[in-house]
């Protein structure tokens, strides 16, 4: 098999891997930088002879991971990050397309890190995987509109933008690597998941695709345009730019913005959530609350498969050393914007039992109230409108004697079936039961792509059917029923 690919921008090549066609470091818009810095993504002039798409392209400017993962490295780093990868079996024709959105709380990550490989879902599943890069932080989420409207071509959403733009490149280029652009299943995990959710709320992204995967994440992280407009503020004083002033902003080298976006976060603190550069609320990319527009029925018909797994904060738990102190008070004081909520008694008495720790209390709480609840609310919401399916990830990392349990990112090397790369062991473990784990949830992933069914009872109200993934999988209806009635009406 051909190692080149002619497609309607130019021709690519690629390599031959075990069977599968990889092409990566493909441009699908220009890029954003000089005067395209904070404008919307514009679409890539085509080419003449052949472009090696042989290594990746650069990953957007982000600061290290502060809790490195096997597999999670990223490479080279630059503002000409809009770079999509495309894995897809030899002699690939009309197979169902997954666009992987990867996370990092909208501010680190790549499409070509290597637990997200794409070679061995493409090969199990007989599907075509591609990875979008998009812009990320200051980059891609920094509302300016409000604060600096003198500021020609800025764009809201940027990073949301751009993720359409990717999506738009697959409608256009996908059946020249054997995809079927009339089958597109959009998936992600983390701030990836938010994102899957927040283009279930954009116009620009409606039919460009079919099914979608969220997973620890769902339609809930956005910010208002006053909220964003306050990050914005305290960005500029952190580069020492007055608004009036905001042109100096297209010549600020590249790590300054890093360094102004820690700045940014020490400064917000939690007043406005965890990530102060996410999507924002706006006419012409976000009009509303993307959970309203699934509630009201503008993607019915598309299935959807959600889920998280069972103790997400716990790995957030290990950069708070601090957390493993508490006692109860202190916990309950560090839930504090919880509280309001649901009450301190419903806390203790709900999450409490069993002699449960203050720390383990919190993780718990935390766990329900960022990624369980919300991805619950999404299935609550498509209901009505498509199918809906549950999950669950009970698969417990060794890692630190096990503090971690199902943490968040725990499934990645599974749907992946990346778990056997070097290091992969450190996280997940190995053995015959990874092995399973990761053929069951490969198989569900991409049956899912194929058909929008991934094999098991869908979510209804009454039953509430989750699979949960572990050493022993099997179907739950309504699993953690008592904390999930603690939240009914809120979130």
């Amino acid at each position: 098999m051909s190692n080149g690919v002619e497609t309607p921008s130019g021709k690519l090549v690629g390599t031959v891997e075990a069977g599968v066609r990889a092409f990566r470091g493909i441009p699908f818009a220009k890029p954003p930088v000089g005067a395209l810095r904070f404008a919307a993504p514009q679409p890539i002039d085509p080419w003449t002879g052949e472009r090696d798409a042989t290594g990746f392209g650069a990953s957007g400017h982000q600061n290290p991971m502060l809790l490195p993962l096997p597999g999670m490295e990223v490479g080279p780093q630059s503002e000409d990050c809009l770079f999509a990868n495309v894995w897809a079996p030899e002699g690939a024709s009309g197979l169902p397309v997954m666009v992987w959105i990867h996370g990092g709380g909208f501010v680190i990550g790549s499409g070509s890190q290597e637990i997200y490989d794409g070679a061995p879902l493409a090969t199990r599943g007989n599907v075509v995987v591609v990875s979008l890069n998009y812009r990320l932080g200051s980059f891609g989420f920094l509302h300016l509109n409000d604060l600096c409207p003198d500021l020609p071509g800025v764009a809201d959403n940027a990073g949301m933008r751009d993720q359409v733009a990717g999506l738009e490149w697959v409608q256009k280029h996908i059946e020249s690597f054997g995809g079927n652009p009339a089958n597109v299943t959009i998936f992600g995990e983390s701030a990836g998941g938010m994102s899957v959710g927040t283009l279930l709320g954009m116009p620009a992204a409606h039919g460009l695709f079919h099914k979608a995967i969220p997973q620890s994440g769902a339609c809930h992280n956005f910010h208002t345009r006053e909220a964003a407009s306050k990050v914005a503020e305290i960005f500029l004083e952190a580069l020492g730019i007055a608004p009036a002033d905001a042109a100096k902003l297209r010549d600020v080298p590249a790590e300054k913005f890093v360094e102004a976006q820690n700045s940014t976060h020490l400064g917000l603190g939690t007043t406005l959530g965890l990530l102060p550069f996410q999507p924002v609320i706006c006419p012409d990319s976000l009009p509303a609350p993307a959970l309203g527009v699934v509630r009201a029925g503008e993607h019915a018909g598309v299935p959807i498969l959600v889920g998280s797994t069972r103790d997400e904060w716990k790995l957030f738990g290990m950069m708070d050393p601090e957390v493993f102190k508490l006692d109860a008070a202190g916990m309950l004081a560090k839930l504090g914007d919880v509280l309001p909520e649901i009450g301190a008694d419903t806390v203790m008495e709900v999450y409490g039992g069993e002699g449960r720790k203050p720390v383990d209390v919190f993780f718990a709480a935390q766990t329900d109230r960022i990624f369980r609840i919300p991805a619950i609310r999404l299935a609550e919401s498509q209901h009505p409108h498509a199918p809906v399916f549950m999950y669950r990830c009970d698969w417990e990392s060794p890692a630190l004697g096990g503090m971690l349990g199902a943490c968040h990112a725990i499934e990645l090397p599974f749907v992946f079936g990346t778990h056997g790369k070097p290091g992969g062991d450190q996280f997940v473990g190995s053995g015959p039961e990874a092995d399973t784990l990761a053929e069951q949830m490969m198989d569900a992933w991409t049956a899912f792509a194929h058909t929008g069914d991934p094999g098991w009872q869908p979510f209804d109200p009454d039953t509430r059917a989750t699979m949960l993934f572990g050493k022993e999988t099997a179907l739950a209806n309504d699993p953690a029923r008592e904390e999930r009635l603690a939240w009914e009406g809120l979130i």
